[in-house]
């Protein structure tokens, strides 16, 4: 669950033959490297041992770079560099790949010299080693602009995130308890997801859960219970032990996570119901844990906790949720699900109910359930779907509205207008084969979504 900041090398190129002509270009490059660095620190812990200025240096760096475990590799072009030879040095590179076109100076001066073109022609080495990444078939990742206004930094921000997030999936482990028989679209293949995004499923019993709730003291209950006061209005019909039973159970799942290592999980239902040891269904927990930071889905639906866990790494809090209906009128969909939902998004001029809530399903007494609405604003609303022997991220962009008018409503809720439109959205959804349990993502985070979908090889596609 630790959020480090992303960590990239950088390689600046320039050519060795410059230094006779121009004593002292070297170092001041490097010095030039060094300020934009500092302006970007924000965004990542950067590693840059000095230019390359040869095709052997290209070499080393590249190799130091990967043996340290560096997340990704930001290029700088400091003058004209060969792109044959950065093609050579990335042969064998495992590491994310961006080139920034930036130059010392914006324009051009009535004093410029030689000196001053030399420094500032950063254009045509760009040229020539994407050129040649091309044809090598070395994905990377371009920006050409300005160093201020913001293109930069935003750049690469969004690339040294998903590099870190890429660098995160490949250790993180998803705990899968159960899954709902006959359910078609959370079938995937698991070998796939471990080769290709680097995740394992974990498949546990809920025996393991159960030892994890047992084990919980009634001081933490008594704890958490007191917190929970300050964040929930509380159903005053509530008897106390009812929540104190969804609190044990909180405790005992986030146990059960941080035991197996787990950046998330997806649970059925019907198999609390089917143990007999829980008198009520997990929903406070699984809408307190997504709160904490971890990736969830229901009903056994491993791909969609795993992509909550990477935009969760990627994007900063989100959620999980359904679409129930298309809302002509509204413009928008509908989406809501059991009773699930991180109350952590919920709008600032409300503090989420936790209601005494009469839920039937496994035959179990009424859980405890967080009822709000989130923050309006952009947001988007994806599925990662298994097609064809590869994964597909079906993404609409488009905001939460302002719309908390669903009074007997008894499950978290909100109206999501795709910018699409509803009917192109949902018709397109189906055409690519975009599944029925969703990731909501806050904001408008499209660019780098879409580089860690390149990054991961995923095809993504908008509707």
């Amino acid at each position: 669950m630790e959020n480090t900041k992303p960590r990239l090398g950088v390689l600046a190129l320039m050519l060795e033959g410059y230094e006779p002509l121009f004593p002292g270009i070297t170092r001041r490059q490097t010095d030039y490297v060094s300020r934009l660095l500092e302006r970007l620190s924000g965004a990542a812990s950067f590693t840059f041992p000095g230019p390359a200025v040869n095709a052997a240096q290209m070499d080393r760096l590249v190799a130091r770079f990967n043996a340290e475990g560096q997340d990704g590799i930001l290029i700088l072009l400091l003058s004209y560099a060969q792109g044959q030879y950065l093609a050579h040095a990335l042969q064998h590179n495992h590491l994310p790949l961006a080139l920034a076109l930036v130059q010392p100076d914006e324009t051009a001066t009535p004093a410029f010299g030689e000196l001053e073109l030399t420094v500032n022609q950063a254009i045509h080495g760009s040229q020539d080693c994407a050129n040649a990444l091309a044809r090598a078939r070395i994905p990377c990742a371009y920006y050409a602009g300005p160093k201020e206004g913001g293109g930069l930094a935003a750049f690469v921000a969004d690339f040294a995130a998903a590099a870190a997030t890429r660098t995160a999936l490949r250790s993180m482990r998803i705990g899968v308890i159960g899954r709902l028989a006959g359910m078609g679209d959370v079938v995937t293949d698991d070998l796939a997801v471990y080769r290709q995004l680097g995740a394992e499923f974990v498949y546990d019993s809920i025996g393991t859960v159960q030892k994890h709730c047992a084990a919980v003291s009634g001081e933490d209950i008594a704890r958490r219970m007191a917190y929970e006061r300050t964040v929930f209005d509380i159903d005053p019909a509530m008897p106390e032990a009812r929540h104190a039973e969804a609190v044990r159970m909180y405790l005992g799942l986030k146990a059960y996570l941080e035991a197996g290592g787990y950046a998330g999980y997806t649970a059925h239902f019907e198999e609390f119901g089917a143990d007999g040891r829980f008198s009520q269904l997990p929903l406070l927990a699984a809408s307190n844990l997504m709160a904490d930071g971890y990736g969830y889905a229901a009903e056994g639906d491993a791909t969609a906790a795993l992509w909550m866990a990477a935009m969760t790494r990627l994007c900063g809090p989100c959620d999980f949720s359904e679409m129930y209906m298309m809302d002509f009128a509204r413009g928008a969909i509908l989406l809501c699900h059991a009773g699930e939902g991180n109350w952590a998004l919920c709008r600032p001029d409300k503090k989420p109910f936790l209601m005494d809530r009469v839920f039937l399903e496994g035959g179990l007494s009424n859980p405890p359930t967080p009822i709000f609405t989130p923050a309006p604003g952009p947001a988007a609303v994806m599925s990662l779907a298994y097609l064809d022997g590869g994964f597909r991220l079906v993404y609409a962009g488009g905001r939460i509205l302002d719309d908390c008018s669903l009074a007997a409503c008894d499950m978290p809720y909100l109206f999501f207008a795709p910018d699409s439109g509803v009917q192109p959205c949902v018709t397109a959804w189906l055409n690519a084969g975009g599944t029925h349990h969703e990731v909501i993502v806050p904001g408008d985070r499209e660019h780098r979504i879409r580089l860690l979908c390149r990054m991961l090889g995923i095809e993504f596609t908008a509707v």
